[in-house]
């Protein structure tokens, strides 16, 4: 890609909830960065420039609009990069990604809907591969822990020579925070799509719903989304704790098994994978986990299915507005810490610990895509080889490995045995 373009980030969506809190994150880490704010209303891009700070204030204000594809392309030319927070990405994400495939213009979302990323894939992951683009979906809460602590313990595993991963489990050990009105946006398009799109609906019960080559993917049997276990199941150290289904397993299993399959399977063909979240070691977690994950499962699968029967107007004015969130103090309350634990093919145990202040999917994740956005721009003699639609393990993962520590995010790989 040229060096000679405009901008080196453009963020799209400036004007939203997390737009602005990732513009603010810019406005602070960003040094040496070249950022232009996108959004259809430049009177509003301008309001939210004047609260960036001084070093903000000679950033560019550009047009777009999802609804004008001529105002996509031409954001997309001007710029090595596209950091976006405009969904749901169902619905507003594809036009974006071809201007950017087009342009060879690298991307990056915080999408967590299965089936546009399998979208994206199909439509544009070979034009983006042959003009040089890549196209990194979900770089927010969901998927950058999952993601990048399995990069960590296939990395640490291999400079030990212990084998390759086998039973990979990633387990929540504790959070406070609420999902986002983006969020919940995007859980109701996935909803949607499936309840009204039987072959949707087939898919996103494939494991492998996201991989390159969905007949090259190994046959390890039943693996489940949402389950409930005894956390000594998972790894000794959950000795009396148990957990229960992730809510944001069903899409982020899929990213890292992704990840697996770009990497040509460098985590290994028997590499199994789960996610978790811990309800600790009372009395009542056992039932609480069953309760959990048993009324979660059953509310996707008979979503999946009959969401089409609910009045759509009706569920999106119940659930949080998209560009809606909490204050700054509930904001700054807010935190995760995550532990992902792998046995290798030799027996040797390893796990990841991630943890960072600020509610996941608010501060924290603006601070994860902003990561992204400037790894993308500032770091690309460091990134990966690959181009097309990736993630971002498979694109930037020793960049983030380096830039995410500096950046407030707690990471660290142990050896247990």
């Amino acid at each position: 890609m040229t060096t000679t373009r405009d901008f080196d980030i453009v963020l799209y969506g400036a004007t939203g909830f997390v737009g602005k809190l990732t513009a603010q994150y810019l406005a602070r880490a960003g040094a040496g960065a070249r950022v232009a704010l996108a959004g259809r209303s430049i009177e509003r891009l301008l309001a939210i420039r004047e609260t960036l700070g001084e070093s903000a204030q000679s950033w560019p204000l550009v047009h777009a609009d999802a609804r004008s594809l001529s105002t996509l392309d031409e954001m997309a030319a001007r710029t090595q990069v596209v950091v976006t927070t405009v969904g749901p990405y169902t619905r507003y994400g594809l036009p974006l990604v071809a201007a950017c495939a087009a342009a060879g213009t690298d991307y990056a979302d915080l999408t967590g809907e299965a089936m546009f990323v399998r979208n994206s894939i199909d439509l544009y992951h070979k034009q983006a591969v042959d003009t040089g683009a890549r196209i990194v979906h979900s770089c927010g809460f969901d998927s950058v822990p999952s993601d990048l602590t399995v990069y960590a313990l296939y990395r640490k595993a291999l400079e030990d020579n212990t084998g390759e991963l086998v039973d990979t489990n990633f387990v929540l050990r504790g959070f406070s925070g609420g999902l986002s009105g983006g969020t919940i946006a995007s859980m109701v398009e996935v909803l949607h799509t499936a309840s009204t799109n039987p072959d949707a609906r087939r898919q996103l019960a494939d494991p492998y719903t996201l991989s390159t080559d969905r007949d090259a993917e190994p046959e390890l049997g039943p693996q489940p989304d949402l389950v409930w276990r005894r956390g000594r199941d998972i790894a000794p150290e959950l000795a009396g704790t148990w957990t229960a289904g992730f809510v944001m397993a069903p899409y982020n299993t899929r990213i890292v098994r992704r990840s697996n399959a770009l990497l040509d399977w460098a985590y290994g063909r028997r590499f199994r994978y789960s996610e978790s979240m811990s309800l600790g070691p009372s009395w009542a977690a056992p039932v609480a986990s069953a309760v959990v994950t048993g009324v979660g499962g059953a509310l996707f699968a008979l979503g999946s299915r009959y969401f089409r029967l609910l009045p759509r107007r009706l569920v999106e004015r119940l659930a949080p507005k998209p560009g809606t969130g909490p204050s700054a103090a509930v904001r700054e309350r807010g935190y995760y810490r995550a532990e992902t634990y792998t046995t290798t093919t030799s027996g040797v145990r390893y796990v990841t610990t991630i943890a960072q202040r600020g509610d996941p999917g608010y501060q924290a994740t603006s601070v994860l895509l902003g990561e992204c956005g400037l790894a993308l721009a500032l770091d690309r003699d460091k990134l990966s080889h690959l181009r097309g639609v990736l993630t971002s393990a498979a694109a930037m993962g020793e960049v983030l490995l380096a830039r995410l520590p500096v950046a407030g995010v707690s990471l660290h790989t142990a050896r247990l045995n």
